[in-house]
């Protein structure tokens, strides 16, 4: 697991927190799961405190589901939510680059390369393939895109709607699926970076929006979401 290592959190919930999100999207939890405390507890080797703060803050990311008195289940899926979070990400995703698109200076076009080509080095077909890094590479990258001069706020907004997506992303990098169902880059992160380098802002947001979409029609063709990982 990237980067999970006790030094690389100010607080030990932080650490369990990501721990927790780490094995919810890596299909250890199940979508709409109870989480038993005591269980937890024994499982990442913590105290009550941290591991209550943890689960308050997976809930407030909506990776859990808290009822007072009653305890946290794991956050259901459901391909509704999903066009609901891909309609956001797009809508705030179309206006964010048009002005990246816009402002982007030689830094920004350096910035974009960059991380598409950490990205690119990550072999989702691969027996090595890591899963965290590839989440944090993939985010960077279509974080970059956006990252201009001002992108500040809007930024921040498009990232709270990416980590959502992730979710279901998730389910087309489980190891245990056959490769037929597994996600394939099929060239549309270069393509949307070329797009995006040439100042082509109507190929840049038709891209972006396939790119969203392709998820959206992977999973819409599967009986259930849960069906994918049997």
């Amino acid at each position: 697991m990237v980067g999970m290592t006790k030094d690389n959190f100010a607080t030990i919930s932080d650490r369990v927190m990501c721990q927790i999100r780490h094995d919810i999207l890596c299909g250890e939890f199940e979508a709409g799961q109870k989480l038993i405390l005591s269980e937890l507890k024994e499982r990442y080797q913590v105290g009550g405190t941290p591991l209550r703060e943890a689960m308050v803050q997976l809930s407030w990311q909506k990776y859990v589901k808290m009822e007072p008195q009653k305890g946290f289940w794991v956050a259901d899926v459901s391909l509704d939510e999903l066009r609901g979070i891909l309609k956001a990400r797009l809508a705030l995703g179309h206006v964010a680059l048009k002005d990246a698109i816009k402002k982007g200076d030689e830094a920004w076009e350096l910035q974009v390369l960059t991380a598409f080509h950490k990205l690119n080095r990550l072999d989702p077909e691969s027996a090595l393939f890591d899963y965290d890094e590839w989440e944090l590479r993939h985010k960077e990258f279509h974080l970059s895109l956006v990252a201009c001069e001002g992108s500040e706020f809007i930024l921040d907004m498009i990232s709270n709607v990416y980590d959502q997506q992730e979710r279901y992303r998730h389910f087309l990098l489980n190891a245990n699926l056959s490769p037929e169902k597994q996600y394939h880059d099929n060239g549309e992160h270069e393509a949307l970076m070329k797009a995006v380098l040439s100042r082509n802002v109507e190929l840049s947001c038709q891209l972006l929006k396939e790119h969203g979409e392709r998820l959206y029609q992977i999973l819409e063709k599967a009986p259930s979401l849960k069906a994918l990982l049997n």
